[in-house]
């Protein structure tokens, strides 16, 4: 079992580093939300459940009003607790669909790199950057390292660099993370004003 420290909270890192659906969770709540309390959120929904691990069954079959009523808290799991609910609904429905519920179904046939990218990217609310950033997760700290891998992860594969949640492995490196994404928007910033002048 890997030892993560994504949430910067023991408790939810500690349900991130074994149950592979809170994991996928957290992944799918990074997105216009604080990414300590994205991934702090699966284990936040597990205490309200009362269980110990999160169930792609249960939380398919889940009547859809009682999920957004867990979601929206307090504290809300997300900023937009209701749509986020949906979302993580129709993640757990499509696991139920294609591989039995289990997360680990993505992996467990043995794909090489561009396949699981492939079959990331095919999850509802995952697009093209969220799968990547998943896989090179999944490879640098949970141990799924397909042949081809980093290969498919493009930059986020890279060994040593400070892109995305995947390279986050403490306090120190989430600093790190913070300041190269602060470095990209000032950068994208910069090229816009530059190509509207």
């Amino acid at each position: 079992m890997p030892t993560l420290r994504i949430a910067q909270d023991a408790a939810a890192d500690e349900l991130l580093g074994r149950d592979p659906l809170a994991l996928l969770i957290g992944m799918l709540l990074d997105q216009q939300f604080p990414m300590e309390r994205a991934f702090g959120a699966p284990r936040l929904l597990a205490d309200r459940l009362g269980v110990d691990a999160l169930s792609a069954e249960q939380l398919a079959a889940m009547d859809p009003e009682q999920l957004v009523r867990l979601f929206q808290g307090p504290p809300a799991l997300h900023r937009y607790p209701g749509s986020m609910a949906g979302r993580t609904q129709e993640v757990c429905r499509a696991l139920v669909a294609e591989h039995r519920g289990r997360v680990e179904g993505l992996w467990a046939d043995g794909p090489d790199g561009r396949t699981l990218l492939k079959r990331l990217n095919a999850l509802p609310g995952f697009g093209a950057q969220k799968s990547k950033i998943f896989l090179a997760l999944l490879g640098k700290q949970y141990g799924v390292t397909p042949p081809g891998w980093r290969e498919a992860a493009g930059d986020y594969g890279v060994d040593g660099s400070r892109r995305s949640v995947a390279d986050i492995t403490g306090p120190e490196t989430l600093a790190e993370v913070r300041a190269v994404k602060q470095e990209q928007k000032q950068a994208a910033k910069a090229a816009k004003q530059a190509a509207g002048s």
